[in-house]
């Protein structure tokens, strides 16, 4: 755990850093509420809100660099933690064994293709993955989920935030149109908007857009994929402590740390996700207690969005250049063609 997360827990010190964050969260909220689209989230608005805020005003050696530092991870985790009580595995078995077959060549096209581009590309592998993993589940908290286990810097969480909103927003526009062009019907229109675009207000956007069984299609399966979240972060915690391991044996002139001790490295708060989804799964919380977890969920997002926007250097961002928009442009293109074949091969078209 992080030393500032040890010494300063429930500290006046991180009052204003964690205020400023909220107030940000509540200025999104308020702004997604009077835009006239709806798929530009709350968390999107608030990455950029904090991005800019810092780029006029950095918060770097003020009042609020702790409280931000403190927010910016814990509400991350308890916003992940929360998100568990609001899936439910069986989801998997409602919308059935088609979806899930497009589900595995869409997974296996994004991680399999952002893990080669992004080697060809000499890319970080964390920011790699970070893109890699909001192609290939649910953007924003496909994110947010990857990018405590992978400590990934600030920057990186706002660059693949911002890429997938911005294809996002192509993919809106063009789903539908496209959909129309090839008289796709309603349920192969679903399947293939609930597998190839990234978050699920976006999801929900093109699916209604061409069509309400469309939409309704496209949001189970949407649920659906949310629900690869579970592997991932695990198969993420394991490359996690790899590497780890590996960085602490060549610190030690190559004598492996056997006995290196695993709460450092192990992303326990992912067993808190994981349990939340496995009671909802069985039935142990109510409904009414779902619904208000997945709210808090949402808007613990946002506020934590905010604080890794107060704490992105816009700066880093401009820095890392066009090469992981290559890699998002190419993986995500990828996914969507890759989609739409296999929902034609399976006759739905």
């Amino acid at each position: 755990m992080d030393q500032i997360d040890q010494s300063k827990l429930l500290k006046w010190e991180l009052l204003p850093g964690i205020l400023v964050a909220f107030l940000i969260a509540i200025a999104a909220r308020f702004l997604e509420g009077i835009l006239p689209v709806d798929f530009i989230g709350a968390s999107v608005i608030a990455l950029f809100i904090g991005i800019l805020w810092n780029a006029f005003q950095p918060i770097n050696q003020t009042s609020l660099e702790e409280g931000v530092t403190f927010t910016s991870k814990r509400g991350l985790k308890l916003a992940i933690i929360l998100l568990g009580a609001s899936l439910n595995l069986a989801t998997v078995f409602e919308v059935g064994q088609i979806t899930l077959i497009v589900l595995v060549f869409t997974l296996l096209t994004a991680f399999g293709g952002g893990y080669l581009l992004g080697k060809a590309l000499g890319l970080d592998w964390r920011l790699s993955g970070l893109i890699a993993s909001g192609t290939a589940i649910c953007g924003g908290s496909a994110i947010a989920a990857v990018s405590p286990i992978v400590d990934a810097e600030d920057h990186q969480i706002s660059y693949a935030m911002s890429y997938t909103f911005i294809f996002d927003m192509f993919m809106i526009i063009l789903f539908p149109l496209i959909g129309t062009l090839l008289n796709m019907s309603d349920m192969a229109f679903g399947l293939w908007a609930g597998t190839a675009v990234n978050d699920t207000s976006s999801v929900l956007a093109a699916g209604y857009a061409f069509s309400e069984a469309a939409g309704d299609f496209a949001t189970m399966v949407k649920l659906t994929r949310t629900l690869f979240i579970i592997p991932t972060v695990i198969l993420f915690s394991l490359i996690q402590i790899r590497k780890t391991r590996a960085n602490a044996a060549s610190t030690n002139n190559g004598q492996s740390e056997m006995n290196m001790d695993l709460k450092s490295v192990f992303p326990w708060f992912i067993l808190g996700f994981l349990a939340m989804t496995l009671l909802n799964s069985i039935g142990l919380i109510p409904v009414e207690l779902s619904s208000l977890a997945k709210d808090i969920s949402k808007f613990l997002m946002v506020v934590a969005l905010a604080a890794v926007g107060l704490k992105t250097d816009l700066g880093k961002m401009k820095q890392t250049g066009a090469r992981p928009l290559i890699q998002g442009i190419v993986i995500s293109s990828l996914v969507v063609v890759v989609s739409l074949t296999v929902v034609f091969a399976l006759n739905m078209g």
